[in-house]
């Protein structure tokens, strides 16, 4: 796929645990855990700003385009 999702990446910069967003944002470990993968088809912007807004960041800062 051409969009790679790098918010493990985020996680670690900001010393937060999966465990600790997916509380905070109200997301099941499981879900956030198939959308750090990039097994997802798509997100929702309501879920995509709650993790840039517990991050402070941008969705530019976890996602990105390469092409194939």
């Amino acid at each position: 796929m051409a969009i790679t999702v790098s918010l493990d990446l985020m996680l670690v910069k900001r010393k937060v645990s999966s465990r600790e967003l997916a509380a905070a944002i109200d997301l099941s470990e499981t879900n956030l855990s198939l959308i750090k993968s990039g097994k997802i088809k798509g997100m929702r912007f309501s879920t995509l700003n709650a993790i840039c807004a517990y991050l402070n960041c941008q969705p530019g800062d976890i996602l990105s385009y390469e092409p194939d």
